[in-house]
């Protein structure tokens, strides 16, 4: 199950609606949506929130303060306190290979070039843990994705993460239950426009 929900991205106003900052905004709706307040804490390195599921059941919330390349160091601290095994941490980031709407789960492997990632890697010695993959698209030209992944995406491509998020926010009790077939499917499930109904003829 999991323990720690973690969401990557930079600190201060001038990142805030980037693309490299979707692991944020996932941080965000999860706070919102278990009524807790993410507060500075030094110890980590980061914005952290406790929530207690349940009498035997709490998650942590962590937003790192590092800037990304520096991200192990935050994810690390924390886990390491509180004993917490690899494969009981799920981070969500940017994903450069899926498109704006898509967004996949996924357990190991490698970090594909994503620095945050990379850094966690190296910090947890390990890359046996969640990902959350959140699509904001690629630029088409690898020199250009430094500047693509700092800049904010349009407004439809920005609805379009958001739709992901709030699809992967209810998969919040599969996930801490540890249900993550269940999970999967909630998440890699897009939503189904409803029909819009017929309209009536007019009388003739």
């Amino acid at each position: 199950m999991i323990k720690l929900f973690v969401g990557l991205g930079n600190p201060g106003p001038e990142y805030e609606a980037t693309r490299h900052n979707a692991g944020f905004w996932f941080m965000d709706t999860v706070s919102s949506d278990l009524k807790v307040t993410m507060v500075v804490d030094k110890n980590y390195h980061g914005l952290t929130a406790r929530s207690a599921l349940d009498a035997t059941k709490t998650v942590w919330l962590l937003k790192p303060m590092t800037f990304m390349n520096l991200s192990g160091k935050s994810v690390a601290a924390l886990a390491r306190f509180f004993k917490l095994k690899p494969e009981e941490i799920l981070v969500a980031h940017d994903e450069l290979d899926l498109l704006p709407g898509q967004v996949k789960l996924k357990f190991g492997g490698g970090h594909a070039g994503h620095n945050g990632l990379r850094d966690i890697h190296a910090q947890l010695g390990t890359g046996d843990y969640w990902r959350l993959r959140l699509g904001i698209g690629h630029p088409g030209i690898k020199t250009e994705v430094s500047n693509w992944v700092l800049k904010k995406p349009s407004l439809e491509h920005r609805l379009a993460i958001d739709d992901c998020i709030n699809r992967a926010s209810l998969a919040l009790p599969a996930l801490t239950s540890g249900q993550f077939e269940k999970a999967t499917l909630q998440i890699h499930t897009a939503a189904v426009p409803r029909p819009k109904p017929a309209r009536k003829s007019e009388p003739q």
